[in-house]
């Protein structure tokens, strides 16, 4: 089992999302993650999901899907022809003295400050599973207070268009 991200591309309308969620449950499978939002025309939504499944699975959910009258289009985000990234904003204690070091070690993960109150502060970070991980972990030495997190989007690289 491995985790799989599918790239859906749907018509926009009201009961879209319910009845691929739906598909999911009635078919046995769980959604680790899910990410919808409309795309360059209004009349289509991409949602973005997240699962666990093997090969039989995915060629399975990928079948299913095709057949929902709202579903364009259904693609797999492979890692190496795809772009993946995540969104994190996550609070940390901050005192003054930690300030700096803080501050120190989101620049090396690109992440920008978007508030400090007299003892917190709250990044934004954006990039793969990987390095959202990586950056939940430094900042667990400040103590995490609150984190925000969205589910994985994607497209494919690439001149081929969705």
């Amino acid at each position: 089992m491995n985790k799989r991200i599918l790239s859906v591309l749907v018509e926009n309308h009201a009961g879209v999302l319910s009845r691929i969620a739906g598909l999911f449950s009635r078919r046995g499978y769980n959604i680790d993650s899910l990410s919808v939002g409309t795309v360059e025309d209004p009349a289509y939504s991409r949602m973005t999901i997240g699962i666990t499944a093997d090969d039989w699975q995915t060629e399975q959910i990928m079948k299913q899907l095709n057949k929902q009258v709202p579903v364009i289009k259904v693609v797999e985000l492979l890692p190496d022809d795809s772009l993946i990234r995540e969104i994190l904003i996550i609070k940390v204690s901050a005192p003054v003295e930690a300030r700096r070091e803080i501050k120190d070690l989101a620049d090396l993960y690109k992440a920008s400050v978007l508030d400090i109150t007299q003892d917190t502060m709250v990044l934004e970070v954006t990039g793969q599973q990987k390095k959202i991980e990586s950056f939940i972990d430094h900042m667990k030495t400040y103590g995490l207070l609150e984190i925000a997190r969205s589910s994985s989007v994607g497209m494919q690289r690439g001149s081929s268009v969705f």
